[in-house]
Order: structure tokens, then C-alpha cells, then sequence
């Protein structure tokens, strides 16, 4: 029963999302792969970059970093346009949470379709390594949660969250390598500031590295598991402290 829910109403967004639509979500399937390919041709060519090399890098960056950007920002509403059900149901915050997480992951799934058509076309076929990527995506899932839960909770307080929260996601793309190579940074100053101190670059190397036949390093995953503890810490203290008030802001 726990979860259920948020399960159902998951599905609900995604069944109304796409309502009368002959190919419903893989709309966005479509277009993510028309999007790979035209930056893969484009970026490729100006990075100089081995086609078959960085168009499976480029999808399965792409795919990952989708999903993380899209949770984020919807997350920041997660409480605000479910005002309705706040004040007149009793249920857990986290349903919400988890509704949202799991409408971008069903999106998600879609678009995953797009990587094993890349990685035959390319024969870049993932090893024993593609088993990491189940403990990556469960890693991913509990961080995109708790970024979720505490910027629900201060959306619902301070509405001007969204749009700011929105533009630092605009801004985290560029500086995190998600269209270009780690290794292009010759600045070990300037790579320990854009990838060891950027938590997204390691969420996204757990996923992607697999995919594209490595293991990620020790620093990626300790750091990711870092970073899901102290932010469900402090996430936690936040709602314990602020619980009562989101049924108000909203």
C-alpha cells in the first residue's frame, strides 16, 4: 500500500499529459533523438570528437541529465499544485514527492529506448560494467528525492524558488559535462571546481560510465552516497521542522 498513491497519480499526470495523442509520451522520445543527433553531428564535429565514440556518450548524458533536470524542476511544485489534495487529504508529504520522481522516471523509461539502438549502431556493447548501473540509478533516485522534498518545501514558501531554480539548472548544464568531455579540462584547478565539487557531474558518471562500458571511480560513488546522506538529513530536519506550515504556504 505505501507508495500506491503516488504511483497512481504518477500515472495519471502521464495518462493526461498526452491525452488523445496518437504516440503519446514518445513524442518526447522523438524529439530527444533528433536532439542526439543534431548535437552529436554538430558538437562532434566541433570537439572533433570520434562520431562513434561521442554520440553514445552524448545520448546517455543527455537521457540522465533529463531526468535529473526535469525532477528538479518540477519538484520545486510538488507541494504548490497539489494545494487541493494538501487541505483535504490526509497523506504523507512524501506521496507527493514520490509522484513526482516517478512521472519523470516513466518519461525516462521511454527515452532509454534510444541508447540500446545507439550502442548496437555504434557496437559499443557495456561489459560486466553495466551492472553498476543498478546501484547508480538507485543512488540517482535518492538524490533527485531529497533535492525534490526540501525545494518543495521551500517553493511553497517563497514562490520566486521555480524561476530561480530553473536558471541554475540552465547554468549547471553548461558547466557540467553532459555535451563535452571530463577530459577536456587541462585545469586541474578548474576540474576540481566543475567536476570534483559539482555533486551532478558524479550523480550522472554512475549511470553513464556503465552504459559506456567503465566503472566509475571510487570518488564518484562516495561522494554520491555522501551527498544523498547529508541532504536526506538535512531534508529531514527541514520537514520535522516546517511540516505544519506547508499545508499554509501552499
Amino acid at each position: 500500500m505505501m507508495f500506491r498513491i503516488a504511483r497512481l497519480l504518477g500515472w495519471q499526470d502521464v495518462k493526461q499529459a498526452y491525452r488523445r495523442s496518437a504516440v503519446g509520451p514518445f513524442w518526447i522520445t522523438i524529439g530527444m533523438a533528433v536532439q542526439i543527433i543534431t548535437m552529436g553531428l554538430v558538437f562532434g564535429l566541433i570537439f572533433k570528437s570520434n562520431i562513434s565514440e561521442y554520440i553514445p556518450f552524448l545520448a546517455s548524458s543527455i537521457i540522465f541529465w533529463g531526468f535529473i533536470s526535469s525532477t528538479i524542476n518540477e519538484g520545486c511544485l510538488a507541494f504548490v499544485s497539489a494545494e487541493a489534495m494538501i487541505k483535504q487529504l490526509r497523506i504523507g508529504y512524501y506521496e507527493y514527492v514520490v509522484r513526482v520522481v516517478w512521472r519523470n522516471a516513466i518519461s525516462s523509461l521511454h527515452n532509454l529506448i534510444i541508447l540500446p539502438i545507439v550502442l548496437i549502431f555504434f557496437w559499443k556493447l557495456p561489459g560486466l560494467q553495466i551492472l553498476a548501473l543498478v546501484p547508480g540509478v538507485l543512488i540517482l533516485i535518492l538524490n533527485v528525492s531529497w533535492v525534490v522534498w526540501l525545494l518543495g518545501i521551500v517553493s511553497a514558501r517563497y514562490r520566486d524558488m521555480p524561476p530561480i531554480v530553473s536558471s541554475v539548472t540552465l547554468i549547471a548544464f553548461y558547466v557540467t559535462p553532459v555535451m563535452w568531455y571530463p577530459s577536456l579540462i587541462k585545469d586541474s584547478q578548474l576540474a576540481h571546481l566543475l567536476l570534483g565539487l559539482n555533486p551532478i557531474y558524479h550523480w550522472l558518471q554512475i549511470v553513464r560510465l556503465p552504459i559506456l562500458g567503465q566503472w566509475p571511480t571510487w570518488e564518484n560513488w562516495l561522494l554520491s552516497v555522501i551527498c544523498a546522506c547529508l541532504g536526506w538529513a538535512l531534508t529531514i530536519l527541514v520537514h520535522r521542522k516546517y511540516r505544519n506550515m506547508i499545508a499554509y504556504w501552499v
